[in-house]
């Protein structure tokens, strides 16, 4: 009997994780139709077949949902720059990869600024996101110490990404280019970031 009901919770807590995640799916897939901030919790229920009601049972607040999906993708780019850094690919090309990954995946990166601008995030979401941030630059701090003869101090690794980050956000919306001139304009500037911070270290060493 005990065995009947442990597989029976077992069986339960599956149901509800695939629930959560058709819910941050839909969520995510939502991000390729509209603008972040016209999505709401109904929008996301009828794409993910859903009751309106239900969602809140997993995700308190769209807030919380958006956290939930935003950590979920940090691991996809953490896999992807340690694939780069074991084939022994250069700190430019981690540059690169950091811009075009934030490029190309719209949702993530409106779901960073979104976090990053607003103040009032319920204590749960914020401490959420707090964590992500403080796992994201770990990650890749670490990076940049596996690459050749970088030794970048805490500050330093904050200072680089968030470069990164605001290249993005300056130019990916920029009127007059193809997307294709925005990115190598972006990669330029991603470039030229990379190699003034390899001259401040060395001017410090």
């Amino acid at each position: 009997m005990t065995s009947d009901k442990s597989t029976f919770k077992q069986l339960r807590e599956d149901e509800r994780e695939v629930r959560k995640q058709l819910i941050i799916k839909a969520a995510m897939e939502l991000f390729e139709e509209k603008s972040f901030h016209d999505i709401g919790m109904r929008d996301i229920a009828v794409k993910a077949g859903v009751s309106a009601a239900s969602i809140y049972r997993y995700f308190p607040s769209r807030d919380d949902l958006f956290v939930e999906a935003l950590l979920q993708d940090i691991n996809n780019i953490e896999q992807r720059l340690s694939q780069r850094v074991e084939n022994g690919e250069s700190l430019e090309d981690l540059a690169i990869a950091v811009v075009d990954y934030l490029i190309d995946n719209e949702a993530t990166f409106q779901m960073m600024c979104h976090f990053m601008i607003r103040g009032e995030l319920n204590p749960q979401a914020l401490k959420k996101f707090n964590g992500v941030q403080r796992y994201f630059l770990k990650m890749f701090e670490t990076l940049l110490k596996q690459t050749d003869g970088a030794e970048n101090m805490r500050l330093n690794t904050q200072a680089f990404f968030a470069s990164l980050a605001g290249v993005v956000l300056t130019f990916r919306n920029y009127p007059g280019r193809t997307a294709e001139e925005k990115r190598r304009a972006m990669h330029k500037l991603a470039l030229l970031i990379m190699h003034q911070s390899a001259i401040d270290t060395l001017d410090k060493a």
